[in-house]
């Protein structure tokens, strides 16, 4: 088992990854199908040798170290699908440390001082010039898009609103002096009959609240029910 003793230094290791990469290089593994026995166990002396020499283990060392623990357990069981999963996330992990640390190396070699001059980069000249060839029928679709997005923009045309707006508003106190006008030439009146004189909505509803309002103000009174109801003056009352 002396062989397999390993003697790094825990200043060489930039953190676990970087531990088990020169463990795989050691052992000759093959990075894509790692035997996680063998390596969880050479894994765990090094931790251990880094304990009897009283150095300090950083955390992310001890959580490497209990995930290839679980990877090693759940490879023993029957069904060890998750194994090859989590096999899969740490080679993945491996090879992009890998190409980091070696591109990282390349960098360290380059020189870079001031005697360096970089130039900017030149704009390339674009061709706008426009080359596709289009049908007749795209050509009018799209001509009808553009105009239906202009014209969306515009305010709504007037007519939609002309019956609304353009329609006369009557005055409540124009219908009372309608009504006040009818009953002093008899004294009486059949209240259908103010009603069927109305030419418009408004001009009805104006006749309603006209005979509502005389009948608070105890000018007038309204006996009966439908087309039978009367509208009368209240004798005893001076109208003007």
């Amino acid at each position: 088992m002396e062989s397999n003793t390993l003697l790094y230094k825990l200043e060489s290791f930039e953190g676990p990854l970087d531990l088990l990469l020169q463990l795989i290089a050691r052992n000759k593994l093959n990075i894509y199908d790692i035997q996680i026995t063998l390596l969880v166990d050479q894994y765990i002396e090094q931790i251990n040798s880094f304990k009897e020499q009283n150095l300090e283990i950083a955390s992310e060392f001890l959580e490497m170290a209990a995930r290839l623990i679980y990877i090693k357990t759940v490879s023993l069981l029957p069904k060890h699908e998750e194994a090859e999963k989590l096999k899969e996330e740490l080679t993945g992990e491996l090879l992009e440390y890998k190409v980091c640390k070696e591109m990282a190396e390349k960098l360290g070699t380059m020189t870079v001082g001031f005697d360096r001059f970089v130039r900017r980069p030149t704009e390339p000249e674009l061709d706008q010039t426009y080359c596709l060839v289009h049908t007749s029928d795209v050509l009018y679709l799209a001509y009808l898009a553009a105009v239906g997005r202009g014209q969306r923009k515009l305010p709504p045309p007037v007519t939609p609103f002309t019956k609304i707006v353009a329609k006369k508003i009557v005055a409540v106190s124009t219908r009372i002096v309608f009504v006040m006008r009818n009953l002093l030439k008899g004294g009486s009146s059949k209240l259908s009959s103010l009603y069927k004189t109305a030419k418009s909505r408004s001009e009805l509803v104006a006749t309603f609240l006209a005979v509502l309002e005389l009948c608070k103000a105890n000018r007038v009174e309204v006996s009966g029910d439908g087309d039978n109801a009367d509208i009368k003056l209240i004798k005893g009352r001076k109208h003007k």
